[in-house]
């Protein structure tokens, strides 16, 4: 039995110094030295052996598990060793060549000057308002003073729900709400998301982004408005605009005013973004209509207050030279991608 053994131990070593990875290293290990090898298997039934026999069976039984498990830590080392020596030729890289950049996402230009505006505002002590897309009759129409019968209540200008709400029509609505819940005096802009029911074309889209401005406080004059409407528009554009300020009508303003930017697309030549006539509807603005403020909460004999709304749509197609506002919504990446 212990010349088996010695042929076990030659047999296993054989074995082991033909071993090419370490995944036959390992399943040689437990082949030899599982619990279900020989060797195992002799160092369990050597109880049943005679006294005399015991001692030098069990001495070459662990002899040869010993020089077995010394052969594979061995050859182990060896094809480790090798492995790693051949990665300069199967794997070689250039440490000093420069890495591939991953994609990466980036902010929509309309995001981006959004939040341009609201620095700029910020800067200006305004406070930023948020309010729900969707809205009631009271807080889109009633309240900023627009009749029962205005044409913009009708189904070609407004997206009405079957519960008798709407998608809101401009972010008027959450100016309302600011001076339901806030005691003047308080300015603050509201940015946000807006629908229209309407066609589009290169400067109209029924989907689009505004932010609309509110301040209310004692004296506020036009001269307040012009102010911080100047402030505005050359920190957007970084440089001198043209803009002409012509009387407008607005239920929710009186006076109301149109402010026009000559167009920075054609530079006032006329094209289809500015619809042939070189300037470019703005800015409406105005001061709050007395009705506003008291639908409001808001006594109109003490306070006084301007309100302006401004696209970013628009603002972007001047700054970067964009004919169409449709790209804004278009999903078109070759597009996005230069900004």
């Amino acid at each position: 039995m212990i010349e088996q053994i010695s042929a076990r131990q030659d047999e296993a070593l054989q074995a082991i110094g033909n071993a090419g990875d370490a995944t036959a290293l390992e399943g040689l290990r437990v082949q030899w030295l599982g619990r279900k090898s020989p060797l195992t298997q002799i160092l369990r039934g050597i109880g049943e052996l005679p006294p005399e026999q015991r001692g030098p069976m069990g001495q070459a039984a662990n002899l040869a598990k010993a020089a077995i498990e010394a052969a594979l830590e061995a050859r182990t080392v060896a094809v480790s060793s090798a492995r790693y020596s051949q990665l300069a030729d199967t794997e070689w890289i250039d440490v000093t060549a420069p890495g591939q950049k991953p994609a990466e996402g980036h902010l929509h230009p309309i995001t981006t000057i959004q939040y341009e505006i609201e620095d700029l505002f910020r800067g200006m002590g305004f406070s930023i308002w948020r309010g729900p897309q969707v809205e009631d009759e009271f807080h889109n129409f009633t309240a900023l003073n627009i009749p029962a019968d205005h044409p913009a209540r009708d189904m070609h200008d407004t997206f009405w729900l079957k519960d008798g709400n709407l998608l809101r029509t401009h972010t008027s609505a959450v100016q309302i709400r600011a001076m339901e819940r806030l005691t003047p005096p308080f300015r603050g802009i509201a940015p946000g998301r807006v629908f229209r029911h309407e066609a589009t074309d290169a400067s109209h889209e029924n989907t689009f982004y505004q932010v609309e401005g509110l301040m209310v406080d004692r004296h506020i004059s036009v001269a307040d408005l012009i102010g911080v409407m100047k402030q505005l528009l050359s920190g957007i554009f970084k440089r001198d605009v043209t803009v002409r300020l012509r009387p407008g009508f607005f239920p929710f303003v009186e006076p109301g005013f149109e402010l026009d930017i000559r167009c920075l697309i054609c530079g006032g030549e006329g094209c289809s973004v500015c619809k042939q006539v070189g300037w470019v509807e703005l800015l409406p603005c105005g001061l709050v209509h007395p009705n506003v403020l008291r639908l409001g909460g808001i006594d109109p004999d003490e306070w006084q207050g301007f309100a302006f709304g401004l696209g970013f749509d628009r603002l972007v197609m001047m700054r970067y030279g964009i004919h169409d506002i449709r790209y804004f919504q278009a999903g078109d990446l070759r597009f996005l991608e230069q900004f």
